[in-house]
């Protein structure tokens, strides 16, 4: 199968047969097909360095380009890019390569086998159930992880539970008092959560006095009903980080002082103060406060020490467009405990508008006051949720549109996808049904692939690899998800054009049929690595 490094050692040869400068060509896929399968500007790199026209420069590389397997014509244009064209084997390659690989192996790379990632997502406080707004940051931390494992990354996937400080001290008296009979305190915690929450600790005999008693079961009771509600949409989380252990277990005192000892941290105005100033941060930061308690940046920063200590090569904390204060505290935190630049990514998400029928929607059963996610997967579906958090950049605000989102409408992008999956299913059994056998993909005859709606097919198809390389490279799983509907679009218009199944023309509906199986495995892939199931049946 021709591709990128093909071409790109071809064209790399002979730069060196032609005396000109050495180079690694890069190649993309001209937007015109009109202008052939891969293009390269090589040519234009040079201009300067040799001191030459570029358009000369590129047809002194054809000249001696020579003939390449699977490459039918190389062409100039423009001011000097290089233009290939497949050969028709070439499509029948890339179409048995699919179907060798399978929904396992298509599209999936070794580039970051020998690398780890911790991805920290999501870590609301478990003082109420994960709300709407949490969903984006749940489907995209776990898309994340997926598609960075699609590229050999070893993922670990984590929350960190923020199970210390005063907002865990009023969940607990929000619970004891409903355990009591009584108004939840003024600044405390409401909803139906935690009169639930109350009636399971009264149940259980727990006495409402107790107040460590009653905290450590809120909590409990809070993370697992959060464990739940990710389970419920198919996230599993790998490592559940109590901040509490990091104040039980001494951590954050262990930092302190070792940033103490590298001259880091320092004493002032009674209160102890880390030199993050020194390291691309606004200011200074507070560790422990004059009073002796540390703060929630000390915290942080001991967190941090723990990652770090457990050998990860990357580091990403997916945050909520009102933490990006937090960027450059964590950045400093980094430099000052000695972490090289790029081990530590802080990506942030922005908010997501719940609507119905465009007008917005705001008030939840359980909360009171929010939509919970368990209310929305409830609504539509856990797999239509997923989806539709994914469609979108995270750098982006979002509209999640109830009524669209379960319309059967082929504007409506989660059942577009699911269509073109139903539709290629059905190609299947209706194989079954009238007893047609496609023999293997080996022995099909797959250059009959040649109507413009099938290369086109094939030619997504075959960018299912690129795209998963730079959507783990951008941190994107979004192009994951315009990738599918890009090849259920080309599908759709394939299946118009070209009736699969002919009894008039055998060897050409065998080769059809393989080419919907490598389209069935590339949306099966796709989603897969969007943690969402393809629907065999509409």
């Amino acid at each position: 199968m021709i591709g990128p490094e093909q071409l790109a050692t071809a064209v790399a040869k002979a730069l060196a047969d032609a005396g000109l400068p050495e180079r690694t060509p890069t190649f993309e896929r001209p937007k015109n097909r009109d202008h052939g399968d891969w293009s390269t500007n090589v040519a234009l790199t040079l201009a300067k360095p040799v001191g030459r026209p570029p358009r000369d420069i590129a047809q002194t590389i054809v000249d001696t380009l020579g003939d390449i397997d699977g490459v039918d014509g190389v062409e100039l244009a423009g001011p000097g890019f290089i233009n290939f064209r497949l050969a028709q084997d070439a499509f029948g390659a890339i179409v048995r390569a699919v179907v060798e690989a399978g929904v396992d192996g298509w599209g999936r790379s070794t580039s970051g086998i020998g690398r780890s990632a911790n991805i920290e997502f999501v870590s609301a406080n478990p003082t109420g159930p994960l709300h709407v707004g949490h969903g984006r940051w749940v489907a995209m931390g776990d898309a994340l992880a997926n598609v960075l494992e699609a590229t050999g990354w070893s993922v670990t996937r984590e929350y960190y539970l923020n199970d210390a400080g005063n907002q865990i001290t009023l969940l607990g008296s929000s619970v004891a008092a409903r355990m009591r009979g009584e108004e939840v305190p003024e600044d405390g915690y409401r909803g139906a959560y935690i009169t639930e929450i109350a009636e399971q600790l009264t149940a259980a005999g727990v006495d409402p006095d107790d107040t460590a008693d009653v905290v450590a079961r809120s909590v409990a009771a809070m993370t697992d009903q959060i464990r739940a509600t990710m389970e419920s949409i198919g996230i599993h989380i790998d490592v559940w980080f109590s901040e509490k252990t990091l104040h039980a277990g001494g951590a954050i005192d262990d930092t302190i002082g070792s940033l103490r000892d590298r001259g880091h941290a320092y004493d002032a105005d009674g209160a102890v103060w880390l030199r993050t100033s020194d390291f691309g941060d606004d200011k200074d930061r507070v560790l422990v406060k004059a009073d002796g308690a540390k703060t929630y940046f000390a915290a942080d920063t001991a967190y941090l020490a723990d990652k770090v200590a457990r050998g990860f090569d990357l580091a990403i904390y997916l945050l909520g467009a009102d933490h990006h204060g937090y960027v450059g505290r964590l950045h400093a935190i980094a430099r000052a405990e000695g972490v090289p630049d790029g081990v530590v990514e802080v990506i942030i998400g922005q908010l997501v508008n719940l609507l119905r029928d465009g007008e917005p929607v705001r008030m939840g059963k359980r909360s009171g006051n929010f939509v919970t996610l368990d209310e929305l997967v409830e609504e539509v579906g856990a797999d239509a949720t997923r989806y539709t958090f994914l469609r979108s950049s995270m750098d982006t605000p979002q509209d999640f549109d109830i009524a669209r989102v379960v319309s059967e409408d082929k504007a409506n992008p989660v059942h577009y996808i699911n269509y073109s999956y139903a539709r290629i299913a059905g190609i299947g059994r209706k194989a079954v049904e009238v007893d047609f056998d496609a023999g293997s993909v080996e022995d099909a005859d797959l250059t009959l692939l040649t109507h413009d709606t099938e290369q086109e097919l094939i030619r997504r198809i075959d960018a299912f690899g690129e795209t998963v390389e730079r959507a783990a490279a951008d941190r994107a799983p979004h192009r994951v998800a315009r990738y599918a509907e890009d090849v259920a679009d080309a599908f759709h218009r394939f299946y118009t054009e070209c009736q699969v199944i002919d009894a008039e023309a055998p060897e050409l509906s065998v080769a059809r049929f393989w080419l919907c199986e490598a389209a069935r495995i590339t949306v099966s892939a796709a989603l897969g690595i969007l943690g969402v199931t393809p629907r065999e049946r509409m």
